[in-house]
């Protein structure tokens, strides 16, 4: 995460930054990131619930769609392996994310989007081989190594690179990508289910390449972020990686504001342990409490078992494939919502502002 400590008394500085073509479309190919992860969250659901697929890998859970045939369907799914398969995913993110989070600080952002691209195609390109439940397993994990990478380093380089005006709005494109990926993955999911010779499938799981081609070149091409060269001593580098990051023939004087905020996080001691002190603990609060609740609603089980979920209450195949379409279109749709809500934001009053 960003250098920032918390909350303080506000000069009324305004830095420098415009939003020019390139910072746009820097943002855009790093926002991409997000696709892998949702991609991923919109595929494995789909393709649990095409007859082929189950019918090779979980023959099991198979069987027993074809010996009950009444409305609720609940109990087909009681698999331990087909659980093994979709939350695979999760652990391995969580133990990579952990990992990731030292890559990005001592190693820069881009490397560790690469990172990230890289183990998601390998990922993708054995799962869509898969000849065994095994290396479904081992697929998924590494899609979820990349899963953890990305969502490390997709984020903060986006706060990075972005103009301080523009910078929630921006960030928020990261959510965009995913929600298009989990919209793109229900929809491919509906159409190869439909392939005569119950191949579909892996083009579904095969399909995450893409995804994974765009972070990984993406990662290759864009520039480092200005944050990330001060922290690991690249002056020259990060004077002309800021002139074009902020759009403007910035002066080297202009350039040294951002090593002011980078000198002081370098003096903090025990930032663990700051966190604790009593003025910090509404900021605390919040940041726990927000994605607490967010995890808590449940939406993670939704968006990655839509199929799932609408076939064990009575719908056909294709009517929870298309089920799965609908949320996705409205997924979207909301975010686009958020977007512009954050844009258009009140801001802080002068009195108070976050500290970069």
């Amino acid at each position: 995460m960003p250098a920032a400590g918390g909350i303080w008394p506000g000069n009324g500085k305004k830095y420098p930054g415009n939003l020019t073509p390139f910072v746009t479309v820097t943002c855009i190919v790093a926002a991409m990131g997000g696709l892998i992860f949702g991609y991923d969250i919109g595929i494995s659901g789909g393709v649990t619930t095409m007859t082929p697929f189950l019918r090779k890998f979980f023959r099991q859970v198979w069987e027993k769609k074809e010996a009950d045939k009444s409305t609720n369907q609940y109990c087909q799914y009681d698999s331990q392996t087909l659980t093994m398969f979709t939350s695979s995913l999760y652990l391995a993110a969580l133990l990579a994310s952990i990992v990731a989070s030292t890559v990005t600080r001592k190693l820069g952002r881009r490397l560790s989007m690469l990172s990230g691209g890289l183990l998601f195609f390998t990922g993708a390109l054995i799962n869509g081989f898969a000849k065994a439940v095994w290396m479904l397993i081992v697929g998924r994990m590494l899609l979820g190594f990349g899963v953890g990478f990305a969502n490390q380093s997709v984020p903060l380089y986006l706060s990075e690179m972005a103009p301080y005006k523009y910078r929630g709005a921006l960030n928020i494109g990261f959510q965009l990508s995913i929600t298009i990926g989990i919209l793109i993955a229900n929809v491919l999911n509906y159409f190869f289910a439909k392939i005569k010779g119950g191949w579909g499938w892996r083009l579904s799981l095969g399909g995450a390449m893409v995804p994974a081609l765009i972070i990984t070149i993406g990662s290759l091409v864009l520039p480092e972020t200005p944050n990330s060269m001060i922290e690991r001593g690249q002056t020259e580098k990060k004077e002309r990686n800021s002139r074009e990051s902020v759009g403007s023939r910035m002066s080297t004087k202009n350039l040294q504001t951002l090593l002011p905020p980078s000198d002081a996080s370098k003096l903090v001691e025990h930032p663990w342990r700051n966190l604790l002190q009593r003025k910090y603990r509404p900021h605390l609060t919040m940041a726990i409490s927000i994605p607490f609740f967010q995890q808590l609603t449940g939406i993670n089980v939704i968006m990655f078992y839509a199929p799932v979920l609408f076939s064990t209450i009575g719908f056909g195949d294709d009517a929870s494939l298309m089920s799965a379409v609908i949320t996705g279109i409205v997924n979207v749709a909301a975010t686009l919502v958020s977007i512009y809500g954050v844009g258009s934001a009140i801001p802080f009053p002068k009195r108070v502002a976050f500290k970069c």
